[in-house]
């Protein structure tokens, strides 16, 4: 299966904008999220030859700005699409993607949205002290399961726990997107990492919130295993 990189903070192409914020489209048809801003990740769509018509549904991994910025230009071309939330996302978000004509969909539990593509459904994290609802996407290949994160309010080590219990028995083949450790000192990033290797995590690409000195041990730690994330790379899982 392939993810496509729609938007992330660097890029392989100048041409293609980044920002804040992540968007990944998980076999052409499921979006992950969608940036900071809808004419950014439009025009990237454009630019990488994506079929918006081919979208079913849009996962939101958590109820900030810059990751469901792109939701409403998407929502204007795509009325109808399904859109997966949190139960409690803010009233505001929910009323606005109803209002413009999405179906929005809280799954509160672990749920399947396409074939092998699921929702881990909401973990409890915090943000400033106050309660941040947030959902991660587990992917299943035959090379096991991959789990992309927005950004990892819960605790990325929770969020990847959460996603292996349901598939017990089976390898954890790569985690992508933001970490939350971009304000972590070196050593819990350090114990991350070790947590990563006792779950047996084969590949890891840091991201969005994860910050330099996360990426420098991930990178150091995991060599050829680890994944640089560009806006315009597709992935293959």
């Amino acid at each position: 299966m392939k993810i496509k990189v729609l938007f992330d903070k660097d890029s392989k192409d100048k041409r293609l904008h980044t920002g804040r914020g992540v968007s990944f489209l998980v076999d052409d048809k499921i979006l992950f999220d969608t940036g900071e801003k809808g004419e950014w990740l439009l025009e990237n769509m454009r630019s990488l030859g994506v079929d918006i018509d081919r979208v079913e549904a849009i996962v939101i991994s958590h109820d900030h700005w810059d990751h469901w910025g792109g939701l409403w230009d998407m929502l204007k071309k795509r009325g109808g699409l399904k859109v997966y939330a949190c139960p409690r996302f803010g009233g505001e978000f929910k009323e606005k993607v109803k209002g413009m004509g999405g179906e929005l969909i809280e799954a509160g539990k672990f749920t399947e949205v396409s074939k092998d593509v699921f929702i881990t459904g909401e973990i409890a994290g915090a943000y400033n002290g106050r309660y941040m609802p947030e959902q991660a996407l587990a992917i299943r290949t035959g090379n096991g399961i991959s789990v992309i994160t927005g950004c990892a309010h819960p605790g990325i080590v929770k969020m990847v726990e959460k996603a292996a219990q349901k598939f017990p028995g089976e390898d954890i083949y790569t985690v992508l997107g933001g970490f939350h450790l971009k304000q972590s000192d070196r050593r819990a990033i350090e114990i991350v990492v070790e947590n990563f290797r006792k779950i047996g995590v084969k590949k890891a690409g840091p991201t969005h919130c994860s910050g330099e000195v996360a990426e420098e041990i991930f990178r150091k730690e995991y060599g050829t295993n680890f994944v640089k994330v560009l806006v315009g790379q597709t992935l293959e899982i």
